[in-house]
């Protein structure tokens, strides 16, 4: 059984995803709040902000969903739907020393910075011509 600490997911996030460690530490702590020592949560704990973040987790293979289908006493069926998290890919990301740079750009340019100034600036004429009016 492996056991998932806030630095192991921490780490595993700012590789994957391409945020500094910090930002990465936030969201795992939260991450780790919502599953405690579960190994899968009802996605109805979430509220729709906070599932963006277990959107993104599952884009990268830390997360998945599983769902349950029930059959009530009148007939119908419910479907309970769960957030599952994979702690083998958690631990293989954490210790994966190749980081993901995010790129904002095309595969043709990639920034480190991506502050909203960093990409504009980092943005050709060509770019612009699009919007561009014609006096």
């Amino acid at each position: 059984m492996n056991i998932i600490t806030l630095d192991d997911l921490s780490k595993a996030i700012a590789n994957r995803v391409g945020i500094n460690i910090e930002e990465a530490r936030r969201d795992a702590g939260f991450v780790m709040d919502i599953f405690g020592f579960q190994d899968r949560v009802i996605d109805n704990v979430l509220d729709p902000e906070d599932r963006q973040l277990f959107y993104i987790l599952e884009e990268e293979g830390m997360l998945t969903t599983e769902r349950e289908e029930t059959t009530l006493y009148d007939g119908r069926e419910w479907r309970t739907h769960y957030w599952v998290i994979r702690k083998d890919i958690i631990l293989k990301y954490a210790k994966d020393e190749n980081k993901r740079i995010r790129s904002v750009l095309s595969d043709k340019q990639t920034i480190e910075d991506i502050s909203d100034e960093a990409i504009y600036d980092a943005l050709d004429d060509k770019t612009w011509v699009s919007r561009k009016i014609d006096e």
